[in-house]
């Protein structure tokens, strides 16, 4: 693979030349672009010698090769380690004036950054709205994690490890087309959703005690999902999951009780579970089934939406060829049937993608894992993924999270910081939710 990894100027910078060598003793081919600020900290020569490329800043060097847009052309992925509070600005406003900026307008390959820098600086709303626009784009964030940070400063800002990113980015590349059936099912028709909110009106506020005002979600209109999908592998049978739908349900009614209007795609959600919201005007209640039901759905419907919280539990694969008759043991001379699965779209990184300014996106991650420090970290590698506001982290088991009237819940925010831990019924963690949505608010 062809890598170019970009440094900017940042005491991170010494961090990259680990980077820059795991990338090599990969086997892949590796072009660093450092900025001027970034050679103050690591010299142009301890690039060339760990890449074995030539390497400059400048637009003007090997002009007849037109590099400054021959090796965003040519790249497989562009790297950017560490990307400092300035590289995020530049990035967002598309600026060209050296050979890394030219390099990121140049190329259509994947884009990963790995931002570091002081904790203020990373809080700050100008940086949260550059990062907002960039992973609008589809620019994939790694980090940046809590730690120690230069002098005596402590907190969010630090850059990943170097062996984490490289383990995200060679998952990234490793990461599959996806495969289209042979013989593909029927798509769902299209939902027309685009007007979902319209005629749905907003409930009188009861609110919510403690933590953040929820005032502020009066009147808000809140996409939400529940349930989970179910792909089909004959008329009769299907591969699904044990979600209930109560914890979305259980959002959605807690939406509905602060004053917001709410849409609920319900995925194969029992009717006594959406008794709760059933008879409420400020609630939509959409059926859905399948995954690709769900997308069409809350594509449709997330346009107009100031809240898209999805809570559904969405199959990862589909069966590629559904059978069109029931798959009986006498038809299968005593061998057990082959099913080929393929990858079901990511909806939510969808909708982050097609996101509008000032729409709050929250991810849910539901997740086997041996401790907390190990789920939250899954969490925070999903979160990464994703790119979304606010991730709902809960674990999930035999006993525990689905088809249970309880859940725990660890919220974190963009940044990976915790901002809330709950445990309770699941209109208790739904509560917690939302004080967490108005907060970001």
């Amino acid at each position: 693979m062809n890598i170019v990894l970009g440094v900017t100027g940042g005491i991170a910078a010494y961090k990259a030349v680990a980077l820059a060598r795991l990338f090599v003793e990969a086997g892949h081919e590796v072009h660093v672009i450092p900025t001027a600020d970034a050679l103050r900290f690591v010299g142009a020569p301890t690039w060339e010698a760990i890449s074995r490329n030539p390497v400059t800043t400048s637009v003007h060097e090997d002009v007849p090769e037109v590099r400054h847009v021959a090796l965003g052309q040519r790249a497989d992925v562009v790297v950017v380690a560490p990307a400092t509070a300035n590289t995020l600005a530049r990035m967002t406003a598309g600026l060209a004036d050296d050979l890394l900026g030219t390099t990121l307008l140049a190329t259509r390959a994947p884009v990963v950054v790995a931002p570091a820098m002081h904790t203020e600086m990373w809080q700050h709303p100008a940086t949260q709205d550059n990062v907002a626009i960039l992973r609008a784009r589809g620019v994939h964030f790694i980090g940046p994690e809590s730690g120690r940070l230069t002098g005596d400063d402590t907190g969010p800002g630090r850059m990943s490890e170097p062996e984490e990113i490289f383990a995200e980015v060679r998952a990234l590349l490793a990461r599959p087309a996806r495969v289209e059936p042979e013989v593909a099912q029927e798509p769902p028709a299209p939902m027309d959703l685009t007007a979902a909110f319209d005629g749905v009106p907003h409930s009188e506020a009861i609110g919510l005690a403690g933590g953040a005002d929820t005032a502020a979600l009066e009147g808000k209109r809140f996409l939400v999902s529940a349930g989970g999908t179910r792909e089909p592998i004959d008329p009769v049978r299907y591969i699904g999951n044990r979600s209930s739908g109560k914890q979305g349900v259980a959002v959605a009614a807690a939406a509905a009780a602060l004053g917001a209007k709410v849409v609920l795609l319900a995925a194969n959600v029992d009717e006594a579970v959406l008794a709760e919201v059933a008879e409420n005007p400020a609630v939509r209640v959409v059926p859905v089934g399948s995954a690709a039901e769900l997308q069409s759905a809350a594509l449709a419907a997330s346009s107009g939406a100031d809240v898209v919280i999805m809570a559904a539990a969405v199959s990862d694969y589909r069966v590629a060829d559904v059978a069109e008759e029931k798959i009986r043991k006498e038809d299968s001379a005593g061998e057990p049937p082959t099913l080929t699965l393929v990858e079901n779209p990511d909806i939510l990184a969808e909708l982050v993608h097609m996101r509008r300014p000032g729409q709050l996106l929250v991810g849910f991650a539901a997740e086997t894992a041996a401790s907390t420090d190990e789920l939250l970290e899954r969490g925070r590698r999903k979160l990464r993924r994703k790119g979304v506001d606010l991730l709902a982290v809960n674990a999930v088991g035999w006993n525990e999270g689905f088809e249970s009237a309880e859940n725990t819940l660890h919220i974190l925010d963009r940044s990976g910081e915790v901002v809330a831990n709950v445990s309770g019924t699941k209109q208790n963690t739904a509560d917690a939710l939302l004080h967490a949505v108005a907060a970001a608010l």
